[in-house]
């Protein structure tokens, strides 16, 4: 990395046009695309509601796991998938309404996201529920879905009309999203540079024959903790050496994909075409992605969601996201002075101290161990050795551990009081 390189990372313009928070980077990779035939969906939510849980739900048609806020008492979800395989998620869109709906009857993308996962078994299902649904809708948003059929599908949709863009079809099997639609008013297109950044990474990693066995991992490894600026053309944790020698390693807080506003990094690795839904995974990394440790939960019809993942009304500091949160002091300490706030400090996400180990190593060390153990039992399931209750009876007994990985990885950073001050 050069001197020019550094002097454009550190005069990054604070003053840009001001992000909207509900601000989502995504992607829907076909099961076209993969080995196994089962397409994934991937979700890195912004939000100004950054204490986020893992719930489950009895739904009047289908049970469901989903993405909510950890103070919902239900209703709403910003990802999930139910026992048919039916998941959905969405990203806000800034240029589809040209209408006088009022701001307050607006925003309802987590209430229809909820009702479809209670009713809907496939994307046609789907595209029923939206084409009888009153008008107006009261979102703007993109809907992505996947189905165990082999559909995999974006819907734009304003208040009146939506448009279906079928990843199937897509030349290169996948389809990144973030806060624009292809549909919509060019003017109003927000995300653009993260679409950027997260479309050179998979189509890198597409190039590199990758896609076909990516794991729900790498997708969060690669993208929600990447600080790759497609823009300035930079790659933070690629030139990592370099740049924490030559800078103090605080970089400000605009267009990377994990953003001071994440709340949470969700990947739905579905099922093929005619396969099992029982044998779909979310995988939830809550909290900040560079501070946050991803775990597995089984689809099933009975509640099997750990308890440290689901939270009401708040999460606890002994909770994945009630710790990822408590972590996340070290890259945005408090109190904030003057716009210390719009500054990422990155020299311990990216690198070991006299300390510590790097928050992504760490992230990497928990991670590791929860894979291993899942591995292990959801490969004795889908291979025929063990039944549907043995599967996920063992994963529960698992999952008691998950927290202990993560505390344990994190241990340097739970005890260590150090120059920054974290209370």
């Amino acid at each position: 990395m050069g001197k020019k390189t550094l002097a454009c990372i550190l005069a990054a313009v604070l003053t840009a046009a001001a992000i909207p928070s509900d601000a989502c980077t995504s992607v829907i990779v076909s099961g076209r695309k993969t080995a196994d035939g089962r397409p994934l969906m991937w979700k890195n939510r912004d939000t100004d509601s950054l204490d986020n849980s893992i719930r489950h739900f009895c739904g009047e048609r289908y049970r469901f796991i989903g993405l909510v806020n950890s103070s919902s008492p239900g209703g709403e979800v910003w990802a999930g998938i139910n026992t048919a395989g039916f998941a959905i998620m969405n990203t806000a869109s800034y240029c589809l309404n040209d209408d006088d709906v009022p701001p307050e009857m607006m925003d309802k993308e987590g209430i229809l996201m909820y009702r479809a996962l209670e009713i809907c078994g496939s994307l046609e299902d789907f595209e029923h529920f939206l084409d009888t649904l009153p008008r107006p809708l009261c979102v703007e948003a993109n809907f992505g879905c996947i189905d165990a059929l082999g559909g995999a599908a974006w819907y734009e949709a304003g208040n009146y009309t939506y448009i279906k863009r079928d990843v199937n079809e897509s030349p290169c099997g996948y389809d990144v999203v973030t806060n624009f639609s292809w549909s919509g008013d060019k003017s109003g297109w927000k995300g653009v540079e993260r679409w950027q950044t997260a479309s050179a990474v998979f189509r890198e990693m597409d190039s590199r024959g990758e896609l076909s066995g990516i794991h729900p991992l790498d997708i969060i490894d690669s993208l929600s903790r990447s600080y790759r600026h497609e823009v300035i053309g930079i790659d933070l944790v690629r030139d990592s050496s370099s740049f924490l020698s030559a800078t103090h390693a605080v970089v400000p807080d605009l267009d990377f994909i994990p953003r001071k506003s994440t709340s949470a990094a969700v990947v739905i690795h579905g099922t093929a075409s005619g396969g099992d839904p029982s044998g779909a995974v979310l995988w939830a990394a809550l909290g900040y992605p560079s501070v946050a440790v991803t775990v597995p939960v089984p689809v099933s019809a009975c509640n099997h969601v750990p308890e440290a993942l689901s939270c009401y009304p708040e999460s606890g500091t002994d909770t994945f996201c009630g710790l990822s949160l408590y972590l996340k002091l070290y890259v945005f300490p408090e109190p904030e002075v003057s716009n210390s706030g719009k500054y990422a400090r990155l020299r311990l996400v990216l690198g070991d101290t006299a300390y510590s180990h790097s928050t992504l190593s760490c992230c990497r060390k928990a991670e590791s161990a929860i894979r291993e153990a899942f591995s292990d039992i959801y490969e004795d399931y889908v291979s025929g050795d063990i039944s549907l209750q043995e599967y996920l009876d063992a994963y529960d007994e698992a999952a008691s551990g998950f927290m202990n990985c993560y505390e344990a990885a994190f241990g340097d950073y739970i005890r260590w009081r150090g120059p920054l001050s974290v209370k």
